[in-house]
């Protein structure tokens, strides 16, 4: 029989929850406990893991609500026969879920590796729960051990053999954690066309924050960019801004594209700003939002709070900050961001590298002489109720930068006002 995959309630108040994105494509097999859809809910998001192992079929698509509890999708046993949509779907999608698949006895299942998505080809590494689990305790980057397994699945001897080779450093680099080699992680849409968007997140943030713009943009090629010490990058202490744009820089160069759209939050937008200073024949525009760099001020009290903070109530007030409408801030989402927290580990590398970048709660590095060098098109979106970086930092920008400046809106316009920041945006492209 196969594997029924519901919605996850996260929220008492919650009623229904938004496949983001998938991870896995339809006919193609994965692993319990691998990366299996996106879940977005209440501005928020996080990832869902298969529950069992098998092979995807009747998907919701992608940005279809389901009430919790309802199916989004079924995990067939290789081999099993697949027919229509069992009546549980049927009655709860809407919009209805994507055509059922051919029985396999009439069809071939689709190739595996031909319907793969570049999520999971450049994000999702196959991998046991318990590698994943050894992976996480022992800060090794599951993307270079070379798997054992099925397909080059991860093992847990994998990872195993990997500690007892890996060479201990003669010192620790900072109190809390340990480094982390690796590249940083990227992932990607799938499908989408035209110039593709590069999403660089902000500090304290990652990938999954970009969802309710990427809701916005649907159709449109969007990869997303981890920055150290964050979301599924490796941890890893920087001299200073310079070196977290070369890391950054090693990523943007490995994607191997002949042009792309820059999109940066806060410190991401600082990154993608020495981006387009220094590769310009790659950026067809960029768009900065709230970008740090154009002046030393910064709220390093609500920074600090938020590296600090071990347990939601404590981050709640601090995520509040960040927005001029505090409703937004829902227990859900607060809940959300405490659970990608969790690790002590990254808390003490972004504490490390706030320390480096805003010490003493100052930006330590300046990028007004980078913007008044700016070659490509560019815009600025900035809340006019920021508590976090002034958006006056805006009006430092030459007169052929383009300023956009919402009323009623705080750090975060991308989640504050999405649908807003995605009319710029397209129409910048």
């Amino acid at each position: 029989m196969p594997v029924e995959v519901i919605m996850p309630k996260v929220d008492m108040d919650m009623a229904s929850g938004k496949v983001a994105v998938w991870h896995v494509a339809v006919g193609e097999k994965v692993e319990k406990g691998a990366p299996l859809f996106d879940i977005e809910t209440d501005k928020a998001a996080m990832e869902v893991e298969a529950p069992a192992s098998g092979v995807l079929y009747h998907a919701v698509p992608e940005g279809t609500d389901v009430a919790i509890g309802g199916p989004v999708a079924w995990l067939y046993a290789e081999g099993e026969a697949v027919g229509d949509p069992p009546k549980a779907m049927v009655a709860a999608a809407a919009p209805p879920a994507a055509p059922p698949a051919a029985p396999v006895a009439a069809a071939k299942a689709p190739d595996p590796v031909a319907t793969i998505p570049a999520t999971a080809q450049g994000g999702a590494v196959r991998a046991t729960p318990a590698a994943r689990s050894l992976a996480r305790q022992g800060g090794i980057d599951l993307e270079s051990v070379a798997g054992t397994g099925p397909r080059g699945r991860v093992q847990g001897g994998d990872v195993r053999a990997m500690l007892d080779t890996r060479p201990v450093a003669a010192t620790p680099v900072a109190p809390g954690f340990r480094t982390e080699s690796g590249p940083l992680s990227v992932t990607r849409s799938r499908g989408g066309t035209g110039v593709p968007l590069v999403l660089i997140h902000g500090f304290a943030s990652d990938a999954l924050s970009w969802a309710p713009l990427e809701a916005q943009l649907r159709g449109r090629a969007v990869i997303r960019i981890d920055l150290p010490c964050h979301g599924k990058s490796p941890k890893r202490r920087l001299a200073g801004f310079a070196a977290l744009v070369t890391e950054v820089r090693q990523a943007f160069d490995g994607l191997g594209l002949e042009k792309a759209h820059l999109v940066g939050h806060s410190l991401g937008g600082a990154v993608a700003l020495a981006l387009a200073d220094t590769r310009a024949r790659s950026v067809a525009g960029l768009t900065l939002i709230a970008p740090a760099g154009l002046g030393p001020e910064i709220n390093g009290t609500a920074l600090g709070g938020i590296c600090r903070a071990t347990r939601a109530e404590s981050l709640g007030p601090w995520l509040k900050s960040l927005v001029a409408d505090e409703t937004l801030i829902t227990d859900a989402y607060v809940r959300l961001a405490m659970a990608a927290r969790a690790d002590a580990g990254l808390r003490a590398a972004q504490a490390a590298m706030a320390d480096t970048l805003f010490p003493d709660g100052v930006q330590a590095f300046d990028l007004r002489a980078a913007l008044d060098r700016l070659e490509v098109p560019a815009r600025i979106l900035w809340g006019r109720a920021d508590a976090i970086i002034p958006w006056s930092n805006a009006l430092r920008a030459p007169g052929r930068v383009a300023l956009h400046l919402f009323d009623r809106v705080g750090h975060m316009p991308q989640i504050e006002a999405a649908e807003a920041v995605a009319a710029v945006i397209r129409a910048g492209l």
